[in-house]
């Protein structure tokens, strides 16, 4: 199955998301549009076909790519894009220190946030779209390893691994004011107790952060419905 779904994209129909902050305790609702996202979390294989890089500490092709900074996942998006014939997402600063998002661009690209957590309920409003144990690897049930995607059952719009696993990059400056350059991570990995791996769960790293339950997951606007930034 994983095999199958390597670079498989879901389509994600348009909806609104309800986003909190447990730190500031504040919420905000975002409007999102159309889009396509990755099945599955980016690969090994897939990375290693793109970039001929193999970052990951576990090694099997069909394990998530991990040890990969958000740096890493903006050039492996943009690579992609060029592979593809499409126009690349982002644009890196002089001085590589920050990037920007060219929204009428037809490539690859990181989710934001808000995409990301109306992607993971899928219409839901539970904390999880199931069971923990039948749709996420954790520390309950990963016997403290990471675990090739797609194993666990995916949610009603068919994306696997959006909790448990590897923890998601995503586009989003995490609270510019307080963390500076910090980017948002979702979705919780392999190694977090059961509380970190909800929809609702933000954590943010530096975006040259690099550890071993970090990937992340690819998506595309759809045509004629450009991607709507971060609120």
């Amino acid at each position: 199955m994983g095999e199958r779904m390597n670079s498989d994209m879901v389509a994600v129909p348009a909806g609104s998301v309800t986003l909190s902050d447990r730190r500031t305790e504040r919420s905000w609702t975002v409007e999102v549009a159309s889009f396509r996202m990755s099945a599955v979390p980016v690969t090994q294989e897939w990375y290693a076909e793109v970039t001929g890089e193999r970052p990951s500490t576990a090694r099997g092709e069909l394990l998530p790519v991990e040890g990969v900074s958000w740096w890493d996942a903006i050039r492996f998006c943009n690579a992609l894009s060029r592979r593809e014939g499409l126009i690349p997402a982002y644009g890196v600063r002089p001085g590589g220190q920050d990037a920007d998002w060219d929204v009428t661009a037809d490539g690859y690209r990181l989710p934001t946030e808000a995409e990301w957590e109306h992607a993971c309920r899928a219409g839901g409003t539970g904390p999880r779209y199931g069971e923990l144990d039948e749709i996420a690897w954790y520390r309950g049930n990963a016997d403290d390893r990471i675990h090739q995607v797609g194993g666990k059952q995916p949610n009603t719009w068919g994306l696997y691994d959006m909790l448990g696993n590897v923890w998601n990059w995503c586009w989003d400056l995490y609270d510019p004011e307080v963390y500076g350059t910090y980017r948002v991570l979702r979705g919780g990995g392999w190694s977090d107790e059961h509380w970190s791996c909800r929809a609702s769960v933000r954590r943010r790293s530096h975006p040259t952060f690099r550890i071993d339950d970090v990937g992340f997951r690819v998506a595309r606007s759809t045509p004629d419905t450009p991607g709507a930034r971060p609120a």
